[in-house]
């Protein structure tokens, strides 16, 4: 995902994460410094609060739990306080940023169906708010025409007067029956806006999540974006 933005002209200070940085991969430290590398502006995910011991383990799925321990256990503690530290919401030039809803951020709720995002749009005050959380990527509207939704990997011209959710899905972990990695790209000055899905070496991935002893369900959904 990086490689692809950096060959469209994306480079440190441009990057934008929503969070759960670590969660179900066996790379955690990588990644994390992956993100201070390019001084990514993140919100905080369920997963790196559960990694960095600020939400109770009992929320989560076994599988989850037992990622969230391992990965726990393999932060080094500058890390874990930058994930601590993370803010639920930020604002970034007119966008709102959560990980999982504008609305009660802090527990989590998810934003799949039209109604989800319809009812979401009170709890922001931005033209434009980006989501993660759910892994689908998907994109709610509402504007004097009323309300759309768009399923799916989308390309936007944002409207002014027309207000927008975007939910980005997963660069990780894509749940939406497509194993490649989704991002958007969102070009501000332009009002322009597009999911990108990028291939990456899912096996290695998978491989990598079994020989360090994680749950063999979070390799194997891996190849099936699932």
């Amino acid at each position: 995902m990086l490689a692809d933005a950096r060959a469209l002209g994306v480079g440190p200070g441009a990057v934008v994460c929503l969070g759960d940085i670590v969660g179900y991969g066996a790379d955690p430290e990588l990644v994390v410094d992956l993100m201070l590398g390019y001084d990514a502006l993140a919100v905080a995910g369920n997963h790196d609060h559960a990694a960095a011991g600020l939400l109770d383990l009992e929320w989560f799925n076994p599988f989850a739990r037992v990622a969230a321990e391992w990965t726990a256990e393999r932060l080094h503690p500058a890390q874990s306080r930058y994930l601590s530290a993370l803010p639920f919401v930020r604002e970034h030039l007119g966008a709102t940023l959560v990980h999982a809803s504008p609305e009660d951020p802090e527990e989590w709720p998810y934003l799949v169906s039209p109604g989800d995002g319809a009812r979401a749009f009170a709890a922001f005050s931005t033209p434009l708010c980006f989501v993660g959380h759910s892994h689908l990527p998907a994109a709610w509207s509402l504007g004097s025409s009323g309300p759309e939704f768009l399923p799916g990997a989308v390309e936007l011209s944002l409207e002014a007067g027309r207000r927008y959710i975007v939910n980005v899905g997963s660069v990780g972990q894509p749940r939406d029956r497509d194993p490649r990695a989704a991002y958007a790209l969102w070009d501000a000055d332009r009002g322009r806006l597009a999911i990108r899905r990028v291939a990456y070496d899912v096996d290695t991935a998978r491989r990598k999540i079994l020989a360090g002893g994680l749950p063999r369900l979070l390799a194997d959904r891996l190849p099936r974006g699932a």
